[in-house]
């Protein structure tokens, strides 16, 4: 209903057409990113009672972004500061 809807407000008005196609690809890209995360994200949990916290489980070669000991020496005086704040 909603399609037959968009088609016919199409035919009528030819200028709505890239508005329709830009936002129907925004939503479709919306939800492949949501579905990359779920699926590739070791944060996220399929299944709790084989594997509880998957962030453990990271191999060697898999790249995550973590805060180190050496990050102090490798940023500048006022962002020690802001990572060395406590958060409320």
């Amino acid at each position: 209903a909603m399609f037959r809807l968009m088609v016919t407000h199409a035919k009528k008005h030819p200028s709505l057409i890239p508005l329709f196609l830009i936002i129907g690809s925004g939503g479709v890209g919306a939800a492949l990113y949501v579905m990359r995360l779920a699926i590739f994200n070791p944060d996220v949990c399929w299944d709790k009672k084989n594997n509880p916290e998957p962030w453990n489980k990271l191999a060697p070669s898999d790249q995550y972004k973590t805060i180190h000991k050496q990050l102090k020496k490798q940023t500048n005086s006022f962002s020690v500061k802001c990572l060395s704040m406590p958060i409320i």
